[in-house]
């Protein structure tokens, strides 16, 4: 059998666990799961050092991680959810700074929706465009300005993980980042 028979077997076999699972959400959110990134990344000693979050879905343990890796700089987590959208952390000190790239996304998300509740915003209305929310100059201070990110949130070509790498690449640790991630 080929290796690609085989990929196609252990896919087809997993889908087959899945419809043991009762529960059509939990169905759906395993095999979400997969796409959903989050990666930590913090500055210290002069070079970038990356770690990946276990649960991309639940912010306030990502705060918490994110706070017991603080050093000068503070600590990036940076989220990519089910190919839709993604999330910026930041925690410096006791300020905690968050940016959605896709507001809208709090109506169809229950991440997105924890994360405006966090940072205090409203829900978009169902009629409002996508556009990005949050704190812009998130990352201004590490050399990527609020119209960078803006114009990453409009490239409709990429996907929230191209855009993740697209801004590691900007802080300096894009290649620890697409090693991390094997992209």
């Amino acid at each position: 059998m080929s290796e690609l028979d085989n990929d196609l077997t252990e896919d087809i076999e997993e889908f087959d666990i899945l419809d043991a699972v009762a529960d059509v959400d939990a169905r759906v959110s395993r095999i979400t799961n997969e796409l959903d990134i989050a990666v930590a990344a913090w500055h210290e000693d002069g070079r970038w050092t990356l770690g990946v979050l276990p649960n991309p879905t639940d912010i306030a343990q990502i705060i918490t991680s994110l706070k017991s890796q603080q050093t000068n700089g503070g600590a990036i987590a940076l989220i990519s959810i089910d190919e839709e959208f993604f999330i910026l952390i930041r925690v410096l000190g006791s300020h905690i700074s968050l940016f959605l790239s896709d507001a809208t996304c709090a109506l169809d998300y229950q991440v997105a929706e924890e994360l405006l509740g966090i940072a205090n915003i409203q829900l978009p209305d169902e009629d409002e465009d996508a556009s990005p929310i949050g704190h812009l100059e998130i990352l201004a201070d590490l050399g990527m300005n609020g119209m960078e990110i803006s114009a990453l949130c409009d490239d409709s070509e990429l996907f929230p993980d191209e855009q993740l790498e697209a801004i590691a690449n900007r802080l300096g640790f894009g290649d620890q980042f697409a090693e991390l991630l094997q992209l």
